[in-house]
């Protein structure tokens, strides 16, 4: 049953993400979230709110006209009002008929708080990407003429 509520909160921030609904998003987040992409992009781990990072992201993911996770192989650790889930991740991000492919396993922590298991950190750990890897600079200079435009 716990397990159940720790899937579907992870479940959320991604389906949260490809909705581009930032509410539902910051709904599984604790107030400060520990992110570690650095196996992609070589920046290290980096500590933000939920705000941070649902801005960070509407910035970026809306350049793609669509964007659509897949999450399979969880496996739930609990440990009192403490859990972590390992799960392999496949994110297509689209724009007109291109696509672009990215592919890996996350470990992420979450924390029982108020009866709510909430995200507290995230790491991703890269294996491989495929189709047109030009695609997040497109999305990039797509939302930086959004934004002059405003």
């Amino acid at each position: 049953m716990m397990e159940n509520n720790i899937i579907q909160q992870i479940k959320n921030l991604f389906s949260g993400a490809d909705a581009r609904d930032w509410e539902k998003v910051k709904a599984v987040m604790n107030d400060t979230i520990t992110l570690d992409y650095s196996s992609m992009t070589g920046n290290p781990a980096i500590s933000l709110t939920p705000n941070d990072i649902t801005n960070a992201w509407a910035a970026f993911l809306p350049g793609f006209d669509s964007t659509h996770h897949q999450l399979s192989n969880f496996s739930v650790t609990i440990d009192g009002d403490l859990a972590t889930a390992d799960y392999a991740g496949k994110a297509d991000h689209f724009i007109n008929q291109e696509i672009w492919t990215v592919e890996g396993t996350y470990h992420t922590n979450l924390k029982l708080i108020n009866g709510s298991w909430l995200i507290t950190g995230q790491k991703f750990n890269f294996t491989q990407q495929s189709g047109n890897t030009e695609l997040p600079a497109l999305a990039t200079q797509k939302m930086q003429k959004l934004n002059e435009s405003k």
